[in-house]
């Protein structure tokens, strides 16, 4: 590109880094974006743009250039989890255990600050970028499906994502050429038995021990049943049962995940936690209630987009500053445009130890180092300006 990107995003770097302090100050939940919403139209609306209102909370925009190419649709995510907010800057959260702890004001800081940059440069831009702000990426069925069902991807040649992240280092990408997110499933295991007395354990049957040897069964899944050099994931979350020390429930109840990138995979660890926890509640004479929840499926990368990204990547940082990166096991619904167009989601590194910007995502504490927001954006435009040519 003759255009000087790094400046007109060096421009925009305030502006970008003010307005992800708002939206850590004001974050929203899944499904109920609607000051987010509000703020992002409002932006957009000052530029001269005409968003338009999708998904209930989300935006979607697109900047037209002065010449033919392709379509392209970058994608951030909007909401924020139940979780008080500790971090101790003055951008803390003001709304009461809800807390933008994964790094998605940033990623709508950033689309909003690429908007700025296209704006004033659509006269010398080929193609369309199209601008999604998606609601509900944390809480499954997600808001990708409701967006592409409301035109997202319509006439898109490929999409782009940048997940901030804290185990990647500030100042690098990961990247990965094929998986990078896992199918995040879900499963409740009801255990219904006979409570009683906690003297007389004989005249029982007692979920908490059906449900302790079911956990412990439910942990030789992955090492006895999967294929060591596949990824897969079973975790447990929840065990819950009884009020009391001396009195033996009637029911226990068992939560848990799966994570996996085959449906082959996928499958095979749900019919044996069906089978397992199942036997185990026959065994005792107890009732056995599996309910799961699928969730949506694995991120996989396509490789020519990758590279893409790789390239635009060494026109900002140096190529020992891209890092390829091994799948990780949390889930994105960004799987779900990747399924019908072309794409890449990139992991823009955020942590900093002499920052003291070390806490995990999901962590109360979590925050990121916003100098790397310019970083995420300048390889973003630049990718998608190459591909819209």
């Amino acid at each position: 590109m003759t255009l000087d990107i790094r400046k007109l995003v060096e421009k925009h770097n305030s502006s970008v880094i003010e307005l992800r302090r708002y939206f850590h100050t004001y974050p929203e939940l899944s499904g109920q974006e609607y000051n987010t919403q509000k703020k992002i139209m409002s932006e957009l609306q000052e530029l001269g743009l005409s968003p338009r209102a999708a998904a209930n909370t989300g935006v979607i925009v697109e900047i037209e250039g002065a010449f033919p190419g392709k379509t392209i649709a970058l994608r951030a995510d909007m909401d924020a989890l139940k979780l008080q907010d500790e971090i101790t800057k003055p951008y803390r959260s003001k709304n009461h255990g809800v807390c933008h702890a994964c790094g998605h004001d940033g990623h709508i800081a950033m689309l909003v600050g690429i908007a700025k940059v296209l704006y004033e440069i659509k006269g010398q831009m080929a193609g369309k970028i199209r601008l999604l702000f998606q609601p509900s990426e944390e809480e499954f069925p997600g808001g990708a499906q409701q967006l592409i069902k409301e035109g997202a991807l319509v006439g898109v040649d490929a999409i782009i994502a940048a997940h901030l992240w804290q185990t990647v280092e500030a100042g690098t990408i990961g990247v990965s050429y094929g998986r990078l997110m896992a199918s995040p499933d879900e499963f409740t295991i009801t255990i219904k038995g006979r409570g009683g007395h906690g003297s007389m354990p004989h005249q029982t049957i007692d979920p908490i021990l059906v449900g302790a040897q079911i956990v412990i069964s439910l942990n030789t899944i992955i090492s006895r049943n999967i294929d060591p050099m596949e990824n897969a994931v079973v975790s447990l979350g929840l065990f819950k049962s009884g009020e009391v020390f001396n009195v033996i429930p009637d029911t226990a109840v068992l939560k848990g995940t799966v994570r996996s990138f085959d449906q082959n995979i996928r499958l095979q660890i749900f019919e044996r936690i069906e089978k397992i926890a199942r036997g185990i509640g026959q065994a005792a004479g107890a009732e056995v209630i599996l309910d799961k929840v699928l969730g949506f499926g694995p991120v996989v990368n396509h490789p020519e987009i990758v590279k893409e990204v790789v390239q635009a990547a060494k026109e900002v940082i140096s190529p020992d500053k891209i890092i390829e990166i091994k799948p990780v096991m949390g889930g994105e619904d960004f799987s779900c445009y990747l399924e019908k167009v072309p794409g890449m989601m990139v992991f823009v590194g955020s942590g900093n130890e002499q920052k003291n910007i070390t806490f995990p995502h999901h962590h109360p504490k979590f925050d990121i180092d916003e100098s790397v927001l310019s970083l995420g954006m300048e390889i973003m435009l630049r990718t998608a300006l190459n591909l819209a040519k």
